[in-house]
């Protein structure tokens, strides 16, 4: 199953963008041989200042047609990472072949995008600048390969 991350804004080369790329690449090299490889990293821009509505068409077309989606929003379900672990080998053995995770600019996803989301997923009920929630992101998803290889990484 190819995981692909679709973000509201640009980020910049830097400390940020170096983590994501790192655990993107970790998270390919551990889940590949359980069926799970990154799809990239997709970011949408609104130029022209239309919103969350805007930024809601924009991430509707970078969605790969046939994919789940998921998103990240602040009111959604917080869970453990052996049970994040748990939700993506449970779609990639129900035979899904693409996830999308989603996440919303700065005034967060369109309330009717958020609607058409299988899963909403909050990192806390605080919120998260794009770019942290992309490293945590990134990192969780090689976490859950870890948990799923049974390699060390994850120690709780």
């Amino acid at each position: 199953m190819r995981v692909h991350l679709c973000a509201v804004g640009r980020l910049r080369a830097g400390p940020e963008q170096a983590l994501i790329d790192d655990y993107l690449t970790r998270f390919d090299r551990t889940g590949r041989m359980l069926g799970l490889t990154s799809g990239g990293v997709t970011e949408v821009e609104d130029r022209k200042g239309g919103g969350m509505q805007a930024e809601a068409e924009l991430l509707r077309r970078a969605v790969p047609r046939g994919t789940q989606l998921w998103v990240m929003d602040e009111r959604g379900v917080q869970m453990t990472s052996p049970q994040f672990a748990d939700h993506l080998a449970g779609l990639r053995d129900a035979g899904q072949g693409d996830l999308a995770i989603c996440i919303g600019g700065a005034d967060g996803l369109a309330p009717d995008f958020r609607a058409e989301a299988a899963m909403a997923i909050s990192f806390g009920q605080m919120v998260w600048p794009h770019m942290l929630v992309r490293v945590m992101l990134a990192e969780q998803l090689y976490r859950a390969a870890a948990i799923l290889s049974g390699a060390p990484y994850h120690r709780a």
